[in-house]
């Protein structure tokens, strides 16, 4: 995805304030053993871009001047009650280095699954993304994980996902090998269903 920025000189409280105003969103972009450059980019088009998935999860083409380098957003500050982007942070790629961020999991064929073709389990999603490190070409925009053999009170940890090539896992959340999908009768269904089972059993 391709990022339109411009450079901008002047920093501080005033100099944003005046910048949000005329529909601009400061930023800076850092990393790579260059200096912090500071660059603003126009507000509607960052609002839009900001919805979609890939925009957090990929390699993105920053132009700034005419000149164009490969950046990861690293963070984005909102207002707290307006529709209000106040700034965000770009690092740059270098593509000798391996990188260390977060992607998305994408939950497939979850209505094919034991547990909820056959037991009407509620599928948990404890996690949605996961730290990976791989090098920028490696990148994934996102990591599929499969639950078409997911059965009733079972569940999937991180290390069962089938991970891209080159892409390596982060220990996640000081845990070795946290659970990130669950699937659960809810407890009024189980009732029910035991209910059921004594009201059709035979008497003794």
């Amino acid at each position: 995805m391709k990022v339109i920025a411009f450079e901008r000189s002047l920093q501080g409280t005033g100099a944003s304030r005046r910048l949000r105003n005329a529909g601009k969103t400061p930023a800076i972009v850092y990393g790579a053993g260059n200096e912090p450059q500071l660059i603003e980019i126009d507000h509607n088009a960052l609002f839009h871009a900001l919805k979609k998935e890939a925009f957090h999860a990929s390699i993105l083409d920053l132009e700034i001047a005419g000149k164009s380098e490969q950046v990861l957003l690293r963070d984005v500050q909102y207002h707290p009650f307006k529709q209000l982007i106040l700034h965000v942070d770009f690092q740059r790629v270098d593509a000798k280095q391996k990188l260390h961020t977060k992607v998305p999991l994408h939950f497939l064929n979850p209505e094919i699954s034991p547990a909820v073709k056959l037991s009407a389990a509620i599928v948990s999603h404890i996690f949605t993304e996961i730290e990976i490190t791989c090098l920028p070409a490696n990148l994934p925009e996102f990591i599929a994980v499969d639950l078409a053999k997911l059965e009733v009170g079972h569940s999937i940890h991180v290390k069962d996902i089938i991970l891209p090539s080159g892409v390596e896992l982060v220990q996640h959340l000081d845990l070795e090998n946290p659970v990130i999908v669950t699937a659960t009768v809810p407890a009024g269904a189980a009732a029910d269903e035991a209910a059921a089972a004594t009201k059709d059993a035979p008497a003794a």
